[in-house]
């Protein structure tokens, strides 16, 4: 628990918040006690609030520009917003056409998501001023001054923590990468909730591929403005092993079933394997505190006796079994341990790399680097593309709109004592998504209902406002820092401040604490209401898309691993890029599945087959980095005929999967009779160099490395090839049942 404290408060999120606090506190206590106006520091600090959600991790270069839309679009709003506030008729129909302008700017992504909860802030927030009596001009300047002073702040951050950043994001990713290496090892021995870890596994798979994404832009743009310092080449070699034991761990070389079945009897190897996973996930959290400063980084000298166990294991495992019957098993555990060995000695590197690194290093260069940052795609296209009702950000856009004027009617006429709450409440909890609504609800609801709780405590306790003003000082950085982590802690502390700030002026201030719960229940209760009547945009709506993508990208990566097993050679910047995509593709189709789980049951059509359809994608990337990740790390044979047989008819099916989705009609040519063939030339070729090496063991040729090599890779390619292709085929088939019932719903 003390660990957890201390790390809070060295977080990211705590320097933003303090960061933030500082820079709302300063102007209001000029104001009161030097300039004795606390409306001129209030308008500073709506400022600073305005601005704040656009400081989100990512280059330089994008938080300055975000700051400065952000600031622009503050100011304008305000004075746009305050000008009609008093004319309803004209009101309404200009709040209606900004909230949906500016909510329909979230197309554009995340950060310009973060934009859009600014323009909603600054126009629920104009309706906290009475313009008669103070300049609406010169609140707006004074907000365009504050965003303009957290800017100034932000870069001061960043001047005196140039590191923080991006040691914050590297120890993020390498905790989320040790739970993924963790999570494979209960998956090799568990026979029972493997379901339950596949979708723990899907959730992390999108957190660590958004973890890299930051982290690439990061590098990438800031050595396209300084080259190639210390810091940055440090930085990219760190995040070259991170990328690459993720592809490791996704390139799985273990069908669980088949394991299961050939060491039935000899489940102390497969123990061996576990413990050398959990040592090195336990090696990877080891790293992540040292980068803290929290323990002095020390090799791990558990992993390489646990892989001399288990090279003791496969022997004696061999003796016991006897050849030519542990061949295969034999095969399959060397092959396990050769990807496992890759697995320690990237991590060895990336404690090379923090004590020291290698000039031979090999860095990608700046023009094969920039091809590896997804581009933000700000096309006016994207804009009159998602105009329809098949967006869901155009439903959510309107749904939006809809609720605020709703709102703020409801706000006007039970003359509630501060409506704009209930706006505020609909702004910060709708989202896009129904499950994400939900949650945000739940913890908005609970948090208000914990703040009032405590401050009424409080309040009934002591009338002191000293007391007061240190609680609304306290909670103001705590509020900002945890509303990433955990919101409704955030709420609590969101709460407290506002109804301390009150308390400092107001009598009445347990009147406060009631209205506050009431317009958030009203708030939620509105929010709630709308995400499942008011133009319900449902995951099962769009999830056969991400299924697209992702068979797509599959194919395409697949179509890159022959080409590569064909040319040999150093690996191409496009199979790079293919990989990565594939990569994301399925984190995005893995996120989309968690979205669809959380929506209501009613709306859930097919569920398990769509869990199927996802658990064959992951499983068919997980096959294909394997088979890619061999040929790139062996020296490999010509390829035979069999194998592009096999890859073509891989390739026909997952064609004809997208055609299914898609409604495209296709002709089918029926391979079955080539693959047949082509698995039983690659049976006859194992069993020829079967035979070969056992004469070879006979007359003495133990280490005969050419026939074990070929050995090695005629069984492990064919093995990757027939599951890709039975994968492919479960997958027509899954796609089949799940658009026939989609079919029969819309008939």
């Amino acid at each position: 628990m003390l660990e957890k404290a201390i790390r809070f408060f060295r977080s990211l999120d705590f320097l933003k918040g303090a960061v933030m606090a500082i820079a709302m506190l300063i102007p209001i206590f000029y104001s009161v006690y030097v300039l004795n106006n606390i409306h001129i520091g209030f308008s500073i600090a709506l400022g600073v609030l305005f601005c704040s959600p656009t400081d989100v991790p990512g280059s330089t270069r994008h938080v300055f520009f975000g700051i400065l839309v952000a600031i622009f679009l503050s100011f304008g709003l305000t004075l746009l917003i305050g000008s009609i506030a008093t004319y309803f008729w004209l009101l309404m129909p200009v709040l209606g056409i900004s909230v949906f302008l500016v909510s329909y700017v979230s197309v554009f992504g995340f950060r310009a998501s973060q934009i859009t909860f600014v323009g909603l802030l600054a126009i629920v927030l104009s309706f906290t001023r009475d313009y008669t009596e103070e300049s609406l001009l010169e609140h707006a300047l004074l907000i365009a001054l504050g965003g303009f002073w957290y800017l100034l702040l932000t870069y001061l951050k960043i001047l005196i923590f140039p590191k923080f950043q991006m040691d914050q994001l590297f120890v993020k990713t390498i905790e989320k990468t040790s739970d993924f290496l963790k999570i494979r090892s209960e998956l090799l021995i568990t026979t029972e909730n493997r379901g339950d870890l596949y979708k723990k596994i899907f959730d992390l798979q999108f957190e660590i591929n958004e973890l890299h994404e930051t982290i690439r832009e990061i590098i990438l743009t800031e050595r396209s403005k300084s080259g190639f310092s210390n810091k940055t080449r440090r930085q990219q070699l760190i995040f070259s092993e991170l990328v690459d034991i993720l592809e490791l761990a996704i390139a799985n070389t273990v069908d669980y079933e088949k394991f299961d079945v050939v060491f039935e009897k000899h489940k102390e190897i497969v123990e061996e394997f576990q413990k050398l996973i959990l040592e090195m996930s336990n090696q990877l959290h080891h790293i992540a505190r040292a980068i803290r400063k929290e323990e002095k980084l020390q090799a791990n000298t558990k992993i390489p006796e646990i892989l001399k166990n288990i090279s003791r294991s496969i022997d004696l495992y061999r003796i016991l079994v006897g050849m030519p019957k542990a061949r295969v098993g034999t095969l399959m555990l060397l092959n396990f341990k050769n990807y496992q060995e890759k697995q320690a000695q990237n991590i060895v590197s990336i404690e090379r790399v923090l004590n020291n690194y290698k000039q031979s290093d090999k860095i990608l260069s700046h023009r094969d680097a920039s091809r590896f940052i997804t581009p933000q795609d700000y096309d006016f296209k994207k804009l009159t593309e998602n105009f329809s009702f098949n967006s869901p950000i155009f439903k959510h856009s309107l749904r939006l709109t809809l609720v605020v004027i709703i709102g703020y009617v409801i706000g006007e006429q039970l003359s509630m004592q501060n409506p704009y709450w209930i706006l505020i409440t609909i702004a910060v909890i709708m989202r896009p998504s129904f499950g994400l609504t939900k949650s945000r609800t739940i913890h908005r609801v609970l948090g208000t209902l914990i703040g009032a709780f405590i401050a009424t405590i409080v309040i009934l306790v002591t009338q002191n406002t000293v007391v007061y003003a240190t609680i609304a000082v306290i909670s103001l950085p705590m509020a900002f820092s945890l509303i990433q982590l955990n919101y409704r802690n955030a709420a609590v502390f969101i709460t407290l401040n506002i109804v301390f700030l009150y308390a400092i002026f107001e009598p009445n201030i347990l009147s406060v604490i009631q209205f506050r719960i009431i317009d958030t229940l009203i708030g939620a209760t509105l929010s709630f209401l709308a995400m499942y009547f008011l133009f319900p945009s449902w995951q099962v709506e769009q999830i056969h898309e991400y299924f697209s993508k992702a068979i797509k990208s599959n194919e395409d990566f697949l179509k890159e691993i022959s080409l590569f097993y064909h040319k040999k050679g150093s690996i191409s910047t496009k199979y790079k890029l293919m990989r990565k995509e594939a990569f994301l593709n399925i984190a995005e189709l893995n996120a989309v599945f968690q979205r669809l789980n959380q929506d209501p049951k009613s709306k859930q059509v097919e569920l398990s087959t769509i869990y199927e359809i996802t658990v064959f994608n992951n499983t068919f990337l997980s096959s294909l980095t394997s088979l890619g990740t061999f040929i790139r790390n062996n020296n490999t044979s010509a390829v035979p005929a069999e194998f592009d047989v096999f890859v073509n008819n891989i390739c026909l099916n997952l064609q004809q999967a997208i055609n299914l989705l898609e409604n495209t009609k296709i002709e089918t040519v029926d391979l079955n009779l080539d693959i047949d063939k082509a698995e039983n030339s690659y049976q006859k070729a194992f069993m020829k160099l079967s035979d070969k090496r056992d004469e070879e063991i006979a007359s003495g040729l133990e280490h005969s490395v050419e026939t074990g090599a070929q050995l090695k890779e005629t069984l492990l390619v064919s093995e990757q090839l027939k599951w890709l292709n039975n994968l492919s085929g479960k997958i027509i088939t899954a796609v089949k049942k799940y658009k026939s019932r989609v079919e029969e719903l819309e008939n």
